[in-house]
């Protein structure tokens, strides 16, 4: 399954585009869930990092499609920007958010189907890596979990460190430890949830990252956690 967000205030493009998903659809025998959004403050409101590509228009009535794109990056850096514009002048603009590209109005299918091709062609290569959803302040990030160092629980929230930085959380560890554990990650102490993936070693009772993060080891915690690394590692 494949998430698509239709961002475009004008009902004629909306129908284009929907039949051209369709078809597209049957062509390579692909699923897709698509939601339409009328204008750029329509998908900021509430917006959550669970769309794969989301085909935006520039030029709105309300927010045009470059400031909505600006705002998304804010939480959601994966997901799969392609513009749908009347003039090629905003081409050069869209990189400033990392955009795939864009199609001219009016949107003919055979370019409309080469550019999806790459998107979908993405975010297949995409859905093989895990992500996980949290709850920041502000909207909901998607993060990558092979780039999550370690976390870090700090009273009644988690504090996330990754490799595009920190991220702070609500909710308890335990939660966290359940859905995690699974995907190579370990408690070395009651307060900290490490990722195997970036373990160079453990000395002197503290775990050494390649990141250069020193962990604490708890005694109570120490062996399981040698015993969950060397499995990772495999044996």
């Amino acid at each position: 399954m494949i998430k698509i967000a239709i961002v475009e205030d004008e009902n004629e493009y909306v129908h284009t585009l929907r039949s051209y998903l369709k078809r597209y659809e049957t062509e390579h025998g692909l699923n897709f869930q698509v939601e339409v959004f009328s204008d750029g403050l329509d998908i900021l409101s509430d917006y959550t990092a669970g769309y794969d590509i989301i085909l935006m228009d520039i030029q709105m009535k309300h927010l045009n499609g470059m400031k909505t794109a600006e705002k998304i990056r804010e939480f959601d850096e994966e997901v799969i920007f392609i513009f749908i514009t009347s003039s090629s002048q905003f081409a050069v603009e869209g990189y400033m958010v990392d955009a795939l590209g864009y199609v001219l109005k009016p949107v003919p299918y055979l370019s409309f189907s080469q550019i999806l091709n790459k998107a979908v062609r993405k975010t297949i290569k995409k859905q093989e890596i895990q992500y996980m959803n949290i709850d920041v302040d502000g909207g909901t990030m998607r993060i990558n979990l092979d780039s999550v160092y370690y976390i870090e629980s700090q009273l009644h929230h988690l504090l996330i460190h990754t490799e595009k930085g920190d991220y702070i959380t609500p909710g308890p560890m335990k939660r966290m430890e359940e859905i995690l554990t699974p995907h190579g990650f370990s408690k070395c102490h009651n307060a900290y949830l490490v990722n195997f993936k970036h373990v160079t070693g453990i000395l002197n009772n503290y775990v050494l990252l390649f990141s250069g993060h020193k962990i604490p080891v708890s005694r109570t915690r120490k062996k399981s956690f040698m015993d969950g690394l060397t499995d990772y590692l495999g044996g």
